[in-house]
């Protein structure tokens, strides 16, 4: 669902986008700047803003803008399958208000993939958000911000598939390369085959093609995925992992605090629900609350 937040007095500006190519890691950079514009004006994209303006103070890699690094496709938390699309979702508009309270007008998105973000090879950001969790051994070689979001791990498949504990032991499970749901699906699943892929795009194509029975992700991710599949897909169990998103910044950030505060901010003042209801809940047509709880 595309959100606008009107506001008197905006003029009327032009979306601009602009591409570059960072040849020491192979990243795709895309700017995307605000419509609408005005010198007194701070809109992001078509985002819920909302706090004071310079309430944090940030030193951006980039003078003037929030460069953030992201992995596509991800509906509902970056709605659009370009950079050029996207105006809405809940991490894009999380990055577009830690901008906004900054005094920034542009988020600059820097697309990678998944394993080369976890990698965390990219000094050229100031933050990374593609529904990351947050990990004891990820926090031993990377900085994350305080968490945003809470996410365990969920079972899709084709609809019409009988699922459960057992069944799972006997499945051939796709999953993405370098996530906590390869990792707890090797280490407690352990089903007949686990295949990993490097982009979530190639685990619904295997998943369609039927060479696995079932893939395995966040269940916030692939209830986004099942909402976009016109009922071929659906998610049909969850495994307790009491996982949290953070986004991941480059090593000896200066911004950590203050993007914690933001977020923290935006927890206490309602804005981190209001874009969970906005963005996420619309888009998937299900409450991850109601999908039911398998053992390993």
């Amino acid at each position: 669902m595309k959100h606008a937040l009107s506001r008197e007095g905006l003029a009327t500006g032009t979306r601009r986008s602009m591409a570059s190519v960072l040849s020491a890691t192979g990243l795709a950079l895309v700017s995307v700047l605000a419509s609408g514009v005005a010198a007194e004006a701070n809109d992001i994209g078509d985002c819920i803003l909302s706090g004071e303006v310079g309430s944090i103070k940030l030193q951006p890699v980039n003078e003037g803008v929030l460069t953030v690094e992201t992995a596509l496709p991800n509906p509902g938390w970056w709605n659009g399958d370009t950079p050029e699309q996207i105006t809405t979702g809940f991490e894009y508009c999380l990055a577009a208000n830690v901008a906004h309270r900054a005094g920034l007008k542009e988020i600059r998105l820097v697309i990678a993939s998944f394993p080369a973000m976890i990698a965390n090879v990219n000094p050229g950001k100031d933050m990374a958000m593609a529904t990351i969790s947050i990990t004891a051994e990820r926090q031993k070689v990377m900085q994350f911000t305080a968490p945003y979001f809470n996410s365990d791990i969920g079972i899709l498949v084709k609809k019409g598939t009988a699922v459960d504990a057992a069944a799972m032991k006997t499945f051939r499970v796709g999953v993405l390369q370098g996530s906590t749901g390869a990792k707890y699906v090797a280490d407690e699943v352990k089903p007949a085959e686990l295949r990993e892929y490097p982009e979530n795009p190639a685990i619904l194509a295997a998943l369609m093609a039927g060479q696995i029975d079932a893939a395995v992700n966040d269940t916030a991710i692939l209830l986004g995925l099942a909402s976009k599949s016109n009922g071929a897909l659906e998610v049909v169990g969850q495994y307790s992992t009491g996982e949290t998103y953070g986004s991941i910044l480059p090593k000896d950030s200066p911004n950590k605090e203050a993007i914690d505060q933001a977020i923290e901010d935006m927890r206490k003042d309602g804005t981190l629900d209001k874009m969970a209801s906005t963005y996420l809940s619309d888009i998937w047509g299900a409450d991850p609350t109601k999908v039911p709880y398998l053992k390993p």
